[in-house]
C-alpha cells in the first residue's frame, strides 16, 4: 500500500500496537485512543512527512492527517493487525435511493480502471473502423492482434471489477479478481457451445439448456463477459462471508483457508443463482420485446432503445443475440434488435456536451476518448467514466435513445447484415434487393434527432449551470466562494483548533455561526459527508476544494442534533441546504461552534483571500456580519 511506511512510523511512535485501544478516522485526522499517551512520541510525530500536526484533546490523540486520512488509516489497520472494518460511527454517509447507491458503487469501482478502458475503448472503435473502411482484413494477423488489445480488456471485465469491487467491499483483492475470472473461464464458452444433457422449463419461454450439473444440481451458463452486475454482487456476498469465516478460523490457517472457503461457496452460488436469473430474465427481455413489436414497433423501439444500456449492466443483453440471429437467418433481415442502434450515438453526443461545457479538466480527458470510441459504438468509457457517475447526462442518453428507437420504430427501420458498429453500422441499412429505402433513412433519422436531443438537453440540462462572474469582487481568473453560514466572521488564526489555525489543513476562514444551517457555498458535488455530519466537503465545478468543519471536536456527538439534507455524491446548487444543526446542544455539550471553512487544496492556486471583515474571535460582537449570498473567500487561479 502507498502509505505503508507512514502507518507503520505512525504505530510505532504512538507507543506501538500494544499501546493503542482503538483507532477511528473523521474527515481530516486518525483518532486514537491510547493505553498511555506518555509512551507516544509527539514531537517525532509532528516532524514526520505526512503527518499535520498532533493534538491531544478529550481523551484522543489525534494526528492530522488531511485530505488522505482514509488511506492512511487503512494503511494503519493493516499494519497494526486492528481489523479491517471502520467502526460504524466512521463509515462514510450512505444516504439515497437504492438505485442511487448502486450507480455510485458502479461508477466508483470503474474510477481505477476509467484510463485503459478508454484507451481500450478507442483502439477497438479504431479497429473496427479499419476493417469497415476496408483497410484490414478481419483475417489478417495485423486486425486480430489489434483486436485482442482492444477487446480483452471488456471481454474480462468481470475480472477487472473483481478486484476494485474487493477493494470497495474489504475483501482479498485477489480472491475478488479470481471470482471474476472464474466467470469468463475460456472453457465455459466451449461448454455452452455443446449438446446440452437436458432442458428445463421445456416447451416455455423459459426454457434453457442445461450443460453440467453441480453436486446433481443444474447449472444454467450465460456469457459474463462484459458484464458488471453479476460479479460485484458475487464479490459483495464473499467480502461478509469472509469476514464471518475469520471469526471462527484459528489464526494459524487463515490465510489459505479463509478464500479456500470462501471461493468453494460463492462460486457455484453464483453460478447456481445468478445464472438463472439472468438467463431467464434476458429471454422474458427477448420475449417482451418480440411480443411488443408485433403489437407497435414504435414502442418495442422505445422499451429497447431506453432500456439497452441497463441491460448490458445487468448482462441481461445476451437474450437478444438469439433473437436477432434468429431474424436474419429466417426473413433475411432484423428489425428487432436494431431499435437500440441509436444508442452509441446518442452516448457520444451527450459526452460530447459534457466535453464542451464541463471545466473539470480530469472529466475532459476522459470525455475526448470515450467519445470517440462511442462513435464506433463501443460506449463502456462514456457509460462508465461520464454519465453514469454524472447521473442526469446518463438519464438524458437512455430518454434519447429511447426516442431513437421510437423513430426506428416508425420506420420499421431493418438491418439486412451483420457487423460494424456505431456509425459503421450505416452499410447493414441498405436494402440490398432495392438499395436505400426507409431503412437507412429511419435510422439517419433517429441519430441525427436523438443524438442532437441528447446533445442539447446535456448542454443545458445535463452539468450545473456555469458559475457567473462576479465583477464586483473579483476578476475573470478570480473565484468567489460565497459564505456557507450566516453569522459574523474571524481569521482562521483565532481557531481553537491547531490543525487549522496554523494553516496547513488549508487557508480560509470561520464562521461563527447566528443559525444553525449550512449552505453550498459553491454549485458542485458533496466529496465527503461522515455519519457525524460534522463535517461536509464540496468540490466545486471549478475544483475547488471546500471543508465546512461545523465547531470544534462535534465529532463526538456522532451526530447527534445534526441532520442532514444532501448525501456524499450528490450535486448540489450555491445555497442549497446541507445540513441543520442545534445550536444550543452542542453549545449545552460543551462544544465551540466555531467552524472553519478551508480550501482543502489551497497549494493548487495562487492565493485564498478573505473578503469579509474579520474580527479577533473574542465574542460575536468581533467581525464582520455575513450571510449566505455574501463572498467569503476569493480563490486567485492565476
Amino acid at each position: 500500500m502507498k502509505y505503508d511506511s507512514l502507518a507503520r512510523d505512525i504505530i510505532r511512535h504512538v507507543g506501538g500496537k500494544e499501546n493503542v485501544i482503538d483507532v477511528v478516522h473523521c474527515v481530516t485526522r486518525l483518532r486514537f485512543r491510547l493505553k498511555d499517551e506518555g509512551k507516544a512520541d509527539t514531537e517525532r510525530l509532528k516532524a514526520m512527512d505526512g503527518v499535520v500536526t498532533v493534538i491531544q484533546s478529550g481523551g484522543q490523540y489525534q494526528v492530522v492527517i488531511g485530505n488522505q486520512v482514509a488511506e492512511v488509516y487503512d494503511a494503519v489497520l493493516e499494519a497494526g493487525g486492528f481489523g479491517n472494518a471502520v467502526s460504524q460511527e466512521e463509515k462514510p454517509e450512505q444516504k439515497g435511493g437504492l438505485m442511487s447507491r448502486l450507480i455510485d458503487i458502479v461508477s466508483g469501482l470503474f474510477t481505477p480502471v476509467l484510463g485503459v478502458l478508454a484507451a481500450t475503448g478507442m483502439i477497438k472503435g479504431l479497429t473496427g473502423m479499419l476493417a469497415a473502411l476496408g483497410i484490414l482484413s478481419t483475417a489478417s494477423g495485423t486486425y486480430q492482434l489489434l483486436y485482442i488489445i482492444g477487446d480483452s480488456m471488456f471481454y474480462f471485465l468481470p475480472m477487472y471489477l473483481g478486484f476494485t469491487a474487493a477493494k470497495k467491499f474489504k475483501l482479498n483483492e485477489f480472491v475478488g479478481m479470481t471470482i471474476g475470472a472464474c466467470l469468463v473461464y475460456p472453457s465455459l464458452t466451449a461448454i455452452m457451445a455443446g449438446e446440452p444433457l437436458f432442458k428445463v422449463m421445456e416447451g416455455t419461454i423459459l426454457q434453457s439448456p442445461v450443460h453440467l450439473k453441480f453436486l446433481g444440481l443444474p447449472v444454467l451458463l450465460m456469457r459474463y463477459s462484459s458484464s458488471v452486475i453479476p460479479v460485484i454482487i458475487a464479490v459483495y456476498f464473499a467480502a461478509r462471508l469472509q469476514n464471518r469465516i475469520k471469526k471462527i478460523l484459528p489464526d494459524v490457517v487463515k490465510g489459505f483457508l479463509t478464500p479456500c472457503i470462501t471461493l468453494l461457496i460463492i462460486v457455484p452460488a453464483t453460478f447456481l443463482v445468478i445464472g438463472p436469473a439472468a438467463t431467464w430474465m434476458s429471454q422474458i427481455v427477448g420475449a417482451v420485446t418480440m411480443a411488443i413489436y408485433g403489437l407497435s414497433p414504435m414502442a418495442a423501439g422505445f422499451l429497447l432503445g431506453g432500456t439497452w444500456q441497463l441491460l448490458v449492466m445487468f448482462g441481461l443483453h445476451w437474450g437478444m443475440a438469439p433473437v436477432g440471429l434468429n431474424n436474419l437467418v429466417t426473413y433475411g433481415y432484423d428489425a428487432v434488435t436494431v431499435l437500440k442502434s441509436a444508442t452509441p450515438i446518442v452516448t457520444a453526443c451527450v459526452v460530447l456536451a459534457v466535453a464542451l461545457r464541463t471545466k473539470d479538466k480530469k472529466m475532459k480527458g476522459i470525455c475526448w476518448p470515450a467519445c470517440i470510441s462511442s462513435l464506433f459504438g463501443v460506449s463502456e468509457p462514456s457509460i462508465y467514466g461520464v454519465t453514469l457517475p454524472l447521473k442526469r447526462p446518463f438519464i438524458i442518453t437512455l430518454l434519447c435513445s429511447a426516442l431513437g428507437g421510437v423513430i426506428m420504430g416508425a420506420f420499421q427501420t431493418k438491418a439486412f447484415m451483420a457487423g460494424g458498429m456505431g456509425i459503421f453500422s450505416i452499410p447493414s441499412y441498405i436494402n440490398p434487393e432495392t438499395g436505400i429505402d426507409g431503412s437507412l433513412y429511419g435510422y439517419l433519422l433517429a441519430i441525427v434527432i436523438s443524438g442532437g436531443l441528447g446533445f442539447i438537453l446535456t448542454w443545458f440540462f445535463g452539468l450545473s449551470p456555469e458559475k457567473k462572474e462576479d465583477s464586483a469582487s473579483s476578476s475573470a481568473s478570480d473565484i468567489v466562494i460565497n459564505s456557507p453560514l450566516r453569522g459574523r466572521v474571524i481569521p482562521l488564526d483565532q481557531v481553537e483548533d491547531e490543525a487549522f489555525s496554523c494553516g496547513v489543513m488549508g487557508m480560509g476562514a470561520a464562521v461563527i455561526p447566528s443559525e444553525g444551517r449550512v449552505h453550498a457555498p459553491v454549485d458542485g458535488v458533496v466529496t465527503a459527508l461522515f455519519p457525524t455530519l460534522h463535517a461536509i466537503g464540496i468540490t466545486s465545478d471549478e475544483g475547488v476544494e471546500i471543508l465546512i468543519h461545523i465547531g470544534m471536536d462535534t465529532v463526538k456527538l456522532n451526530g447527534d442534533g445534526f441532520k442532514a439534507h444532501a448525501a456524499q455524491g450528490d450535486r448540489v446548487r450555491k445555497g442549497q441546504l446541507l445540513v441543520e444543526f442545534d445550536m444550543e446542544k452542542i453549545k449545552q455539550a460543551g462544544y465551540s461552534l466555531t467552524t472553519p471553512v478551508i480550501i482543502s487544496n489551497t497549494p493548487a492556486y495562487q492565493a485564498v483571500t478573505v473578503l469579509a471583515q474579520t474580527g479577533d474571535g473574542a465574542g460575536t460582537e468581533n467581525g464582520a456580519k455575513i450571510s449566505c449570498e455574501d463572498g467569503l473567500l476569493c480563490i486567485s487561479t492565476c
